[in-house]
């Protein structure tokens, strides 16, 4: 009947809120590449304006990495317009070419790869066609190490590469081979310097490269089994958070799907939230998106899953008054994870439901109860609520029974 809805490994929203994300990714790219094209003209202009007030030897272009930089942007964009050009190019060789040119010391040369090789990642074709060829490259192992040192040098370069390894782990099922790469390590390290340099001053465009590669992490621990996260990694994300919460708000949605692939089978991160006390900081968000709302509310349903001492430490803030206004909301789905959330609390702490009867909670569930796709959850909740004191519910007895 609860029918639990993480948004973890393809849970029942999983769907809607990837086609969100896909959105505000297209509208990053859409900006980083004008961006591009903008910097690129002034930088020439700028050049060709000195050329006629300094020595010429004071100006030493490499023409051949210039070059290099002009086929890879104009091979980018014939990729991404023609499927024709891409099944020609793809068996004369480009995915051992890109392997090359990623080795370049222009940091030029490198961005245009990344762009060349994200608009191939991104093609129709790309599970079955080309990202087995990029994974049986040398790419992986270049990309992720430009990826991780770009808060050093190469800022341009780690954000197209960023992109490229969140474009193979999200269409790919099996990334075996970046995880044995060390990918999961070696983003969690990143994250961590990025949230450590936060007080001090940002690199501009920061965010282009923060969004891929909270997205990397998050979908790669929604492949794997790993536990007992570093600690050090809850605290980045809430400092990543407050840093671009006014700013950049799309992030506090990356921040959250990866909070909540943390929480969602590890009772220790669970845990460390609250002893780390982050939980007034989530709360905090309850209210910040209609997207924020759902995401804050399937964390605390993870920590509520993991038992009693969980949600008595929950109980601890004004939860439940918090959650009452959400009961009025009009996005059913938001509704719904409030709902599955009261059911956790009730179910391992009977006596909250007496507090919030007590707070006028069972009005607010009665209201739906003529709401087809929230009746049923609305009136179990009803009927547990209005249990006598000392008499367990029906899910209280089946789950005294189980344990």
């Amino acid at each position: 009947m609860w029918g639990r809805r993480r948004a973890r490994r393809g849970g029942h929203s999983a769907e809607e809120l990837r086609a969100r994300r896909r959105e505000r990714e297209a509208a990053l790219r859409r900006a980083r590449r004008q961006e591009q094209l903008v910097s690129k003209r002034l930088l020439r202009e700028d050049s060709a304006a000195q050329e006629g007030t300094q020595d010429g030897a004071d100006i030493v272009p490499d023409p051949l990495s210039e070059d290099e930089e002009l086929c890879l942007y104009t091979l980018g964009n014939l990729v991404v317009e023609s499927e024709a050009v891409r099944k020609q190019l793809l068996p004369q060789g480009i995915i051992p070419v890109l392997a090359s040119c990623i080795q370049s010391p222009h940091e030029a040369v490198l961005e245009g790869v990344g762009y060349v090789l994200s608009q191939l990642l991104q093609a129709k074709e790309a599970p079955t066609d080309i990202i087995p060829l990029v994974l049986d490259s040398a790419l992986p192992q270049h990309m992720l190490q430009l990826v991780c040192s770009g808060l050093k040098a190469a800022m341009g370069a780690a954000v197209e590469f960023a992109w490229c390894l969140h474009y193979i782990i999200c269409r790919h099922k099996d990334n075996e081979l970046l995880l044995a790469l060390g990918a999961v390590p070696a983003l969690t390290s990143l994250l961590l310097d990025l949230a450590a340099q936060i007080p001090q001053e940002a690199p501009e465009g920061l965010e282009l490269l923060v969004c891929p590669v909270l997205r990397c992490l998050s979908n790669l621990l929604a492949q794997t089994d790993c536990q007992g996260p570093d600690r050090r990694l809850l605290i980045a994300l809430f400092l990543i958070l407050q840093c671009f919460l006014q700013q950049h708000p799309f992030l506090i949605h990356e921040c959250l799907w990866l909070l909540n692939n943390l929480t969602a089978d590890d009772p220790s991160c669970c845990s460390a939230l609250l002893s780390l006390d982050l939980l007034p900081a989530l709360l905090q968000l309850l209210t910040c998106s209609q997207m924020g709302t759902v995401l804050v509310l399937t964390v605390l349903c993870n920590m509520a899953d993991k038992g009693r001492s969980q949600c008595q430490r929950l109980l601890q803030q004004p939860l439940l008054a918090q959650l009452l206004p959400l009961l009025t909301l009009p996005d059913p789905e938001a509704v719904g994870q409030c709902l599955e959330l009261l059911h956790l609390l009730f179910l391992h702490c009977p006596e909250a439901a007496a507090e919030f009867t007590r707070q006028g909670g069972h009005q607010a569930l009665e209201q739906h109860q003529g709401t087809p796709e929230l009746q049923e959850r609305a009136q179990a909740l009803l009927d547990m609520v209005r249990q006598p004191p000392g008499v367990p519910s029906a899910c209280q007895a089946t789950l005294a029974a189980s344990s």
